[in-house]
């Protein structure tokens, strides 16, 4: 490791509920939803801190939390002649009650008397669910070279983003002179507007600085921050705080970025993928996105036509057309079955474990049409079943799936019947 990797530390929230995600929450925390086939949505802030030498990571989980520490656990393995570290830090019992965190600045304060004894100078703040390629480097030595208390990375977003982050104002050196979340005044929104002299890409149309919630604070700064003000969150509270305090600083980044927020936003980043519309490389080999090493086979495919779409090692697909979507890890599919605009997340086995109350085989059937939809892990789908949203429902609960933002979700463990119909 370089001198700065041992100075700094990486903190990833990932205490995420995510229930604008549900039902892909149900039986996991939002950091530990599948992506793009074979990942998991921590894997690409991981990877990033990690490609960019930064090796001593603390995952701070909290919901649903087993379940995405045996991940991290059983991907990331450091080798102790490189140095570094990870670690998953959990709410902690206190007799018989659990202290959960109330937060995401909670989650860090709560863990502050660790943290200190462990000799670091910097504190590098991840969120578990977003993405991007960013170079973390540039942004922890851009905050270094300001000697700032605070640096956020930042975003040049259009004014129909605007009003849904929190924005930012920066004079000539860019220090922060003024902060605001979410404005929804028009009059108040143009105070913000970005000067286009900031931005390596020229453009005409007027843009603003949201915060993209990755921060980077001096020891110091933060742990003053957190004992000083007991509230629990950092874009809501804290940072404005350290704004009008002064010392603080915003890095652009002018790349791709996505906050995972809704079943719209999860199912336009995946299916972006297959047609190369996000600027997401999973296909580098200088700064490669880990993955959980699952020893698969290659697909076996039969007669499918496959257009646009990725299949992942595993699969088993005897399907007659597979257009626009992404089949994940060891997905089986029957034969004349048509598959659009959908993604099937895959399963971790092939046959469920022995007195698990999962379904007992994961297939999608033989005369299957299955468009726009979400079929998630460990779920059965009969023969000529047919999910094509044919009343163009944008919601919808039923106790076998789920539509959100006119998209059909198929829940884990689910089994659909020969002949359903939705």
């Amino acid at each position: 490791m370089n001198d700065l990797s041992k100075k700094v530390a990486t903190l990833v929230l990932a205490g995420g509920q995510g229930t604008r995600l549900f039902p892909l929450t149900q039986s996991r925390c939002k950091p530990a939803v599948h992506f793009a086939g074979r990942y998991r949505l921590i894997d690409i802030p991981i990877s990033c801190a990690l490609n960019s030498k930064f090796h001593n990571i603390y995952v701070l989980s909290q919901y649903l939390a087993s379940g995405l520490n045996t991940h991290v656990t059983n991907t990331y393995h450091f080798d102790r002649l490189q140095g570094g570290r990870l670690e998953c830090l959990t709410p902690e019992e206190c007799g018989n009650k659990k202290v959960w965190f109330k937060g995401t600045a909670d989650a860090v304060r709560k863990n502050i008397d660790y943290l200190s004894t462990q000799g670091y100078e910097y504190f590098l703040i991840l969120s578990g669910d977003q993405l991007y390629n960013m170079d973390l480097n540039k942004f922890v030595e851009f905050g270094i070279k300001k000697d700032a208390d605070l640096t956020i990375a930042t975003l040049p977003v259009e004014k129909k983003q605007a009003p849904r982050l929190g924005l930012m104002k920066i004079n000539s050196d860019h220090n922060i002179t003024d902060f605001i979340e979410k404005p929804q005044d028009p009059n108040v929104l143009r105070h913000y507007k970005l000067d286009p002299k900031e931005l390596k890409h020229k453009t005409d149309d007027p843009h603003y600085l949201a915060s993209m919630g990755i921060y980077f604070f001096k020891k110091e700064a933060l742990f003053k921050l957190l004992k000083e003000d007991d509230r629990e969150d950092f874009g809501k509270h804290l940072i404005p705080i350290q704004i009008r305090r002064g010392g603080a600083y915003a890095y652009i980044y002018e790349g791709y970025w996505e906050d995972i927020g809704t079943i719209e936003s999860y199912f336009n980043a995946n299916l972006g993928l297959t047609r190369g519309h996000i600027d997401l490389n999973f296909y580098s080999e200088i700064n490669p996105i880990h993955a959980h090493s699952t020893n698969l086979p290659a697909p076996r495919l039969t007669g499918a036509q496959i257009t646009d779409s990725i299949i992942c090692n595993g699969c088993i697909i005897k399907a007659k057309e597979i257009t626009h979507s992404l089949i994940g890890l060891r997905a089986q599919i029957g034969e004349n079955t048509i598959i659009r605009d959908s993604i099937v997340i895959g399963n971790e086995y092939y046959h469920p474990p022995e007195g698990s109350q999962l379904p007992p085989e994961f297939t999608i059937g033989h005369d299957c049409h299955i468009e726009n939809t979400i079929v998630d892990a460990h779920a059965h789908i009969g023969n000529n079943v047919h999910l094509t949203n044919r009343e163009n429902l944008q919601n919808y609960d039923s106790d076998l799936l789920y539509i959100r933002d006119g998209i059909i979700v198929i829940p884990s463990g689910v089994t659909l019947p020969n002949a359903f119909t939705k």
